[in-house]
């Protein structure tokens, strides 16, 4: 018979080896209810582990697309998911799981003090990239406020850009580093930044954007069942209230 503490050595890695484990491909804009959804889904999920892979949507699609082994996307745009859909990567249908909407964000002393203010000249302005989700609500804000500013305006905001990144948080880097004068980002990002170095500026709701975010399991996974328990507890009222208690609105 085997030694008592050498049996439970054996079962305690048993049970490390056959530990279920996911991963989800998650829109950087995420990462705090990604957090928060990982951990309360662990807690009612004994002996299951949740892996975070936090980057653009569009970064995220790309690797989904050349056969990155994830079980579940979570995009900030439908584009992006459209994308890994038509590749047949998807099981399932995707379904839309949170909104968002945009702002434009500032650091102290910033000569840009309105919405107005992004297309006056010498402004340094940052977006993330047009493939970007937030980069592409971004150049659909600008157009339509147009209609509010002007002919032009953006064209004149575009020309002021200096930076275009690959997601949204390092579009928000850049103006709490005070690199650029403004920057426009997810009014969920901007709530998780210091008031008192960065100020947020409110776009008119009749020229603003809702970001719809979609979910879907891949056929890349080997635990479909778990990754389905996972898109339906995004999906369930504790999952939304988490989103919602992160500034997300309802699909």
């Amino acid at each position: 018979m085997k030694p008592l503490p050498l049996l439970l050595a054996c079962l305690l890695l048993l049970g490390s080896v056959h530990a279920q484990r996911l991963t989800i491909a998650a829109a950087s804009s995420l990462t705090e209810v990604m957090q928060d959804v990982a951990i309360a889904f662990e807690a009612r999920h004994d002996g299951v582990r949740i892996d975070l892979n936090l980057a653009g949507s569009s970064t995220l699609a790309t690797q989904i697309r050349q056969g990155a082994p994830f079980d579940v996307f979570a995009s900030a745009n439908e584009t992006q998911m459209n994308l890994v859909a038509n590749d047949e990567r998807l099981d399932g249908a995707a379904v839309p799981f949170a909104s968002n909407r945009l702002v434009v964000i500032t650091p102290n002393g910033s000569p840009v003090t309105s919405v107005a203010d992004l297309a006056m000249q010498g402004a340094l302005v940052v977006l993330a990239g047009p493939e970007v989700p937030v980069g592409a609500y971004a150049r659909d804000v600008l157009h339509r406020l147009d209609d509010l500013y002007g002919d032009g305006y953006a064209n004149a905001v575009l020309a002021n850009v200096v930076s275009e990144e690959p997601n949204v948080r390092q579009v928000a880097a850049k103006v709490t580093l005070g690199e650029a004068d403004a920057a426009i980002v997810y009014a969920t990002d901007a709530a998780i930044l210091d008031p008192g170095a960065v100020t947020t500026l409110a776009i008119d709701d009749a020229y603003n954007v809702t970001a719809r975010y979609p979910i879907a399991v891949l056929n890349a996974t080997r635990q479909a069942d778990l990754a389905r328990a996972f898109v339906d507890f995004v999906l369930s009222d504790e999952g939304q209230a988490l989103l919602a208690a992160r500034g997300f609105t309802a699909p």
